[in-house]
C-alpha cells in the first residue's frame, strides 16, 4: 500500500521554504477553482491529490540532484494540469517547458504561473510541432506509452538527454514494446505516490530505425 499524504504530511516530507509553501498552496486552490470549470484531472483524485498529484510529480526531484538545478532545461510533454513540471518548477528543479495543445488547460498553467511566479514557459502546441532546443531532461506524467513518447521527444532527446515519466502498472509491458524500435537504458523505481505506480529513467535513446 501507498503512504496515506495529506496536505500537513506533504509538507513535512518536502520540507520546503515558506514562500515554496506558499505558491504550492496556491497551486492547490487554483487546481480546486478550475476543476469546477474545467477537466484538469480525474475528479475521484481531487481528495487525495496531495498524494496523487502533488507528492507524485514531487518525487521526481530527487532524480535531478546530480546536476545544478539553476542550469536544468527540462521539456514536459503533454502538461495538462502542470504535473509534474509546475510543482518542480516551485521547489527550484529547473527552468520547466510545458507543451500542451489544450488551450484552456494552458490557460490554467498560465494562471499559476502569474501567481506563484514559478520558472516556467508554456507552450501551446503539440511537442511534435515545436521547434526543437537543447533539453537536460524529458518528463511526462499519464500521457502516452513508452515508445509513443520516445516518438514525441525524439527531436529533443539528445546524447545527453535523460528522460523521467511517471508510468502506471503496465510499465513493463510498455518497456518491452518499446524495445521494438529503440535502444535505451533504463532504470526502474518504485512510485511512492499512487500505488502501482513506477518511475522509469531512461537514457542513451536511440532509434533503431
Amino acid at each position: 500500500m501507498s503512504e496515506t499524504i495529506d496536505q500537513e504530511r506533504f509538507f513535512e516530507k518536502i520540507n520546503v521554504s515558506r514562500e515554496t509553501r506558499e505558491n504550492i498552496l496556491t497551486y492547490a486552490i487554483l487546481l480546486k477553482k478550475w476543476q469546477k470549470k474545467l477537466n484538469l484531472v480525474s475528479d475521484t483524485t481531487l481528495p487525495d491529490m496531495w498524494a496523487r498529484h502533488f507528492y507524485d510529480s514531487y518525487q521526481l526531484n530527487e532524480l535531478f540532484a546530480h546536476r545544478k538545478a539553476e542550469n536544468l532545461k527540462i521539456l514536459d510533454i503533454g502538461s495538462g494540469a502542470g504535473f509534474p513540471g509546475l510543482l518542480l518548477s516551485m521547489v527550484g528543479t529547473g527552468e520547466f517547458h510545458m507543451v500542451e495543445s489544450n488551450g484552456k488547460k494552458c490557460a490554467f498553467m498560465r494562471q499559476v504561473i502569474r501567481e506563484t511566479g514559478c520558472n516556467a514557459f508554456i507552450h501551446n502546441t503539440r511537442v511534435e510541432m515545436m521547434v526543437p532546443f537543447p533539453v537536460d531532461y524529458i518528463i511526462s506524467r499519464a500521457c502516452a506509452s513508452l515508445g509513443r513518447l520516445f516518438v514525441l521527444g525524439q527531436n529533443f532527446i539528445g546524447q545527453e538527454t535523460i528522460c523521467l515519466f511517471l508510468k502506471g502498472q503496465n510499465v513493463d509491458k510498455e518497456i518491452a514494446e518499446a524495445r521494438i524500435n529503440w535502444r535505451f537504458e533504463v532504470e526502474k523505481f518504485t512510485s511512492a505516490g499512487r500505488e502501482s505506480g513506477a518511475i522509469l529513467k531512461v537514457s542513451h535513446i536511440k532509434a533503431l530505425r
